[in-house]
């Protein structure tokens, strides 16, 4: 706890940067320093080092080629600039992670903090980079193709994508892990970064294709009663949208926060009965 001047600094930094970038609301900057500053404070860099590389690049990949994705996310309910909704609901889990292995130390929380963080990484670059494919995406419920942008569709470049958000995040634990090792057991036997990468890979495909699964299936949607359009958002073209399915408590936050969760899980899965 006695260097949390180093996490406020780091997080006052790159939060800063973002919002200067407008990758950040005003909400979304409070709620990522004081998330950033309390994960370090709590835990240790590869704890703290991972979330800001799911931050870092997922909002790089925000920006790129952000004309020829505004279409497919018009739909959206929350594109652009994070607010302080997505922040806790990307980073909360891994926070409530990182303290439970600061009572009860165990090489399990880690495994599910990668799992986790792997998760919202994956789902992020699934959609920044899918958003940029040249065929239709497919629901993942009946296979059916549909409009870029619908809630459940998925591309071969969207999984590509995510599995490669899977494996940098494992990739970057193992490193990170090298420099201050965040927990002990099977993570110290792993000189080459397979667990870890195995983890952010399995891990990270599970939770994508989570999200997407619930997206489809409970997460609810609207209809735009001006131009048609079937939205993740209450409003659109300056009028309220009519509900047209899904639970109104499963927002994209919950569907993000759910499906992390479902990533986490995969990865103490691998700890506990695997390794």
């Amino acid at each position: 706890m006695g260097q949390w001047w180093i996490g406020l600094a780091g997080s006052l930094l790159i939060a800063g940067a973002a919002y200067w970038k407008k990758s950040l609301s005003a909400s979304g900057l409070i709620a990522a320093v004081l998330l950033g500053t309390a994960l370090y404070s709590v835990g240790s860099l590869p704890w703290y080092g991972a979330l800001i590389a799911f931050f870092v690049s997922s909002s790089l990949l925000s920006k790129w080629k952000s004309r020829r994705k505004e279409n497919a996310e018009s739909g959206y309910a929350k594109t652009g600039r994070r607010d302080a909704g997505q922040v806790i609901a990307n980073g909360g889990l891994g926070l409530l992670l990182c303290v439970a292995h600061a009572i009860w130390p165990h090489p399990a929380w880690w495994g599910v903090y990668i799992g986790v963080i792997a998760s919202v990484t994956a789902d992020t670059w699934a959609t920044e980079v899918g958003g940029l494919s040249r065929s239709r995406p497919r629901c993942i419920v009946n296979g059916r193709r549909v409009e870029a942008g619908t809630s459940g569709g998925v591309t071969l470049l969207g999984l590509g994508a995510s599995a490669a958000g899977g494996l940098f995040i494992g990739g970057i634990a193992w490193l990170l892990f090298q420099v201050q090792p965040a927990a002990g057991g099977v993570f110290l036997a792993d000189p080459y970064g397979l667990y870890s990468l195995l983890i952010g890979l399995l891990g990270g495909l599970a939770g994508s294709l989570a999200d997407s699964w619930l997206g489809a299936i409970v997460q609810v949607m609207y209809r735009c009663r001006i131009c048609g359009k079937e939205l993740e958002k209450s409003e659109h073209c300056q009028a309220a949208a009519e509900p047209i399915r899904g639970w109104t408590f499963m927002t994209n936050d919950a569907v993000n926060a759910l499906s992390s969760a479902i990533g986490g899980l995969v990865g103490f899965l691998l700890v506990w009965f695997i390794f």
